[in-house]
């Protein structure tokens, strides 16, 4: 996941927008819009985040564009939303989150008043609905939603899992949880080394860790399975370990050298081979903005996206992940991720601010980045 700027820090994951209809998701319920005049939504924000019970349809107005949207396994969406104080990083906040059926109809709704200090929530999407993933340093404030909303419990394990298929990655670096759909428990994964910097769960329930040793060795990319360890592969000397993301066997790990991303270690057949890209399109000293800003991906297809929040963005032409080419994009997006095959942008604020900016909201390309619509949702 990617972390961008906007009224404070968010982590966005976004996903397939299955059966919905496209525009912008920006309106009041009873069908009232923004009228363009700063100081009339000016004053309307102020009273969404101050009120002690905020409407969703309030606090999705104010917002302007979602914070994060995750899918559950029968296309369901849940979009999370957050308005935070303007003047100050400390003050009054409200937040809010809604669940679309797969038809794009609105299923269930909650906002909540809070603290702009306060964390946002951010979900994953899971076989059976949704997890909130903590947001602390521990297991405290994890717990499901359904696809109907209907919040649950979830079991937070004392000793660690061993990984298996339909696992999610709930949380890392620190801490480092998982989540099984199956059983709703959290809890460490097993077997993860404990010099271990960067973690990613495959499909299989394969773990692929990044492993910083304390000596001058390299870094190096570990991938395990049922507390076996399959491979390992050391990172080029003159870098260090970045991002790391895994799936259908295709694993990629960005490169970095000083302040600056400059390449990429793939592997497109589950570890037996790797390659070092360091061009092949993408033009690594375009990404000024560091690590943290970086944007890594990968399609379902085994192709990457790679890119840089609030800038450039490129995907692979196929699947061996060699040579890529620069998206379009209608507006300048400050998160972008994939689910399937499908591209999602956000376009957002980076500093705080009551009005829009130019294409605010949710877009989706279902072609590649050939064509960009913007999401709406049905009643």
């Amino acid at each position: 996941m990617v972390r961008l700027t906007k009224r404070c820090k968010r982590t966005v994951g976004l996903v397939a927008v299955a059966g919905a209809a496209l525009a912008l998701t920006g309106c009041r319920a009873g069908g009232g819009v923004d009228d363009g005049r700063s100081a009339d939504r000016e004053a309307r924000y102020k009273r969404v985040i101050e009120y002690p019970h905020p409407s969703p349809a309030d606090v999705i107005e104010a917002a302007g564009a979602p914070t994060g949207v995750v899918r559950a396994g029968d296309g369901s969406l849940l979009l999370t939303y957050d308005a935070g104080n303007v003047e100050d990083d400390e003050g009054p906040a409200a937040s809010a989150w809604r669940i679309v059926g797969p038809d794009g109809r609105t299923v269930a709704e909650h906002a909540e008043h809070g603290d702009a200090e306060a964390p946002l929530a951010a979900f994953k999407g899971v076989s059976g609905g949704f997890v909130r993933v903590p947001p602390g340093d521990g297991t405290e404030g994890a717990y499901a939603l359904d696809v109907r909303g209907k919040r649950h419990s979830v079991v937070i394990a004392d000793s660690p899992l061993r990984t298996r298929p339909g696992d999610v990655l709930l949380a890392e670096p620190e801490p480092t949880l998982i989540y099984r759909p199956a059983t709703h428990t959290v809890a460490p994964p097993a077997d993860v080394p404990d010099d271990a910097i960067r973690l990613a769960v495959d499909e299989r329930g394969t773990v692929w860790s990044l492993d910083q040793p304390l000596t001058e060795e390299p870094n190096r990319v570990v991938w395990q399975r049922d507390g076996r360890t399959l491979g390992s592969r050391a990172v080029p000397k003159q870098y260090t370990g970045g991002d790391l993301v895994a799936r259908g066997g295709t694993a990629a790990l960005s490169l970095t050298r000083g302040e600056g991303v400059r390449g990429l270690l793939v592997t497109t057949d589950g570890g037996g081979h790797w390659q070092t890209v360091l061009g092949g399109g993408i033009a690594f000293g375009d990404l000024k903005r560091g690590p943290e800003a970086l944007v890594l991906q990968l399609l379902s297809d085994g192709r990457l996206l790679v890119g840089e929040e609030g800038g450039r963005y490129w995907l692979a032409d196929d699947r061996t992940n060699n040579a890529f080419h620069e998206l379009r994009t209608p507006a300048k997006f400050t998160s972008f991720s994939v689910d399937g095959t499908t591209l999602y942008g956000i376009a957002d604020a980076t500093t705080a601010t009551y009005d829009l900016v130019a294409g605010e909201g949710l877009w989706v390309s279902r072609d590649g980045g050939r064509e960009w619509r913007r999401y709406v949702q049905r009643g």
